[in-house]
């Protein structure tokens, strides 16, 4: 199986560019993985909410998905903006011109750069193994990636993906490598994660998208130089890892 992971830069003056480079590079793919919120500009750099501000982010969201058979892929996962009221950072699925939303980011930062508790609620709470590109996988939105033990509930689900959209900054990207690591070591998963890149409104965005293999070795990242990476894993690694140290040891 091919997936491929990415960065995708804000602001969005050269977005066409890299989606055209996207579109390229994820050629033959079976899953390409998207950043969070990727198609407009971050709005958590200000903890001043704005609803006309959060509904062009909603519509330009609506009108991208319907440009993701332009990937030329079965498989798309990512997040979008959803809700005018009850707004919400919702976890998608488009396979073949159909989209499945799931799983609703529950773990908000609020602190500069990443207010995010001001611009959307947190989710119930759930996290349930969703089917993507005929394989078990799990959702953590950014920041949820660093609560291990929801690795560890979708290690009981028998996941073979974790799926990390991400916004994350530049000067924390080594930490955020080591920790997709982990997640994937503890769920005994692949971890797949694309991030923004580029600066916007203070907040500089770190790109380095990665693939992970279930026992933490990483196959796969992404730079400026090489904005989209495509590797071929076997899925069913994962359910090999889950009965080796430490996933097989009971809590």
């Amino acid at each position: 199986m091919r997936v491929t992971v990415c960065q995708l830069p804000d602001p969005l003056p050269d977005f066409e560019m890299a989606w055209a480079e996207l579109c390229a590079g994820a050629a033959e793919s079976d899953l390409v993985v998207l950043p969070e919120l990727p198609f407009y500009p971050w709005v958590g750099w200000t903890d001043k909410f704005d609803p006309a501000v959060w509904d062009e982010a909603v519509v330009a969201h609506e009108k991208w998905i319907d440009r993701l058979g332009e990937l030329g892929v079965p498989t798309v996962v990512g997040s979008v903006p959803v809700g005018q009221v009850d707004r919400r950072n919702r976890a998608f699925t488009w396979s073949g011109g159909d989209i499945e939303y799931s799983h609703d980011k529950y773990y908000l930062p609020e602190e500069p750069g990443f207010w995010e508790a001001s611009w959307y609620s947190r989710g119930d709470g759930t996290f349930d193994a969703v089917e993507v590109a005929d394989q078990k996988a799990g959702f953590l939105l950014c920041t949820e990636m660093w609560f291990t033990d929801r690795a560890r509930e979708y290690a009981r689900q028998n996941v073979r993906f974790l799926l990390t959209p991400r916004a994350t900054e530049q000067a924390t990207t080594d930490k955020w490598l080591a920790g997709g690591r982990v997640a994937a070591i503890m769920a005994g998963a692949f971890s797949m994660s694309s991030n923004r890149f580029g600066s916007n409104n203070g907040v500089s965005f770190g790109g380095q998208g990665w693939v992970i293999d279930p026992d933490g070795e990483l196959l796969a990242v992404t730079s400026e130089a090489e904005p989209v990476v495509t590797v071929e894993i076997a899925p069913e690694v994962a359910d090999a890892a889950k009965k080796t140290y430490p996933r097989y040891v009971s809590e």
